[in-house]
């Protein structure tokens, strides 16, 4: 597969202290999001407006209610398409969403409404495209319903282990819609996604920082997840979003 000569870095980001680091690092976009231990969720429009406002980023924002399966109920799917048309009027550049039915196949309907609210904003299928039972299926829906391009992994938990898969997803895409790398990308592998001539790579360049509290009562854990430290804040790294651009851009 010949490379791209034009690949874009996206970063996903959950602060915005991620999103400046991003913007200092030369990244192209962020997917901005809420809630890292599920995947991420929808955030708040405070965050989104405070992004727009000190970064040149594009700013495309995840619409997803909750963590979990994307299989949504009636009173989710009103939410999502609130959500929408609120973030579309705070400006943002694009709109990262997916939704499938019990049965594993698209939810074409919802999202045929979703595109039909938003008009042309740029939308990108998430890894729910990984869990649905038919993925070559849902490129061409997802082409159909004029979806700008499709985060993956390949179907596999972590996109390396799914670059086979990710390589077939070129090929069938044949240029109609873009195909982005996620899940386990850095500076180490993100030319080996490149050179199966993926459009883009996706990456948290995932850091911690310390919290700034003295006191730290034990044995508490606010989010029930006691493997999960209270006491370290996840960021996005600078040097990691730089080294995977450096990477991109060799030659």
């Amino acid at each position: 597969m010949k490379r791209k000569s034009s690949l874009a870095v996206e970063v996903c980001a959950y602060s915005l202290e991620s999103c400046i680091a991003a913007d200092r690092a030369g990244a192209d976009r962020v997917e901005l999001c809420a809630s890292p231990h599920d995947g991420g969720c929808t955030p708040s429009t405070g965050l989104v407006h405070a992004v727009l406002a000190a970064t040149s980023l594009e700013v495309h924002v995840m619409l997803r209610p909750r963590g979990g399966d994307f299989c949504y109920d009636t009173f989710e799917k009103q939410t999502m398409l609130a959500e929408a048309v609120n973030l579309v009027q705070a400006g943002v550049h694009g709109l990262v969403v997916g939704a499938l039915l019990p049965n594993g196949d698209l939810d074409v309907e919802f999202l045929f409404a979703l595109r039909q609210l938003v008009g042309d904003i740029p939308l990108t299928c998430h890894r729910a495209i990984d869990v649905s039972r038919d993925p070559e299926q849902v490129i061409e829906q997802l082409i159909e319903l004029n979806f700008l391009r499709i985060l993956t992994s390949g179907q596999k938990n972590k996109a390396l282990e799914g670059i086979e898969n990710i390589a077939q997803m070129v090929v069938r895409a044949a240029g109609r819609i873009q195909i982005m790398a996620g899940s386990g990308v850095n500076p180490q592998n993100c030319r080996q996604f490149i050179d199966v001539g993926v459009d883009a790579v996706h990456t948290s360049a995932r850091t911690v920082r310390d919290s700034a509290m003295d006191y730290r009562r034990p044995g508490i854990s606010m989010g029930g997840l006691t493997e999960v430290s209270e006491f370290e804040i996840a960021v996005a790294s600078e040097e990691l979003i730089r080294a995977t651009i450096q990477q991109v851009q060799l030659d």
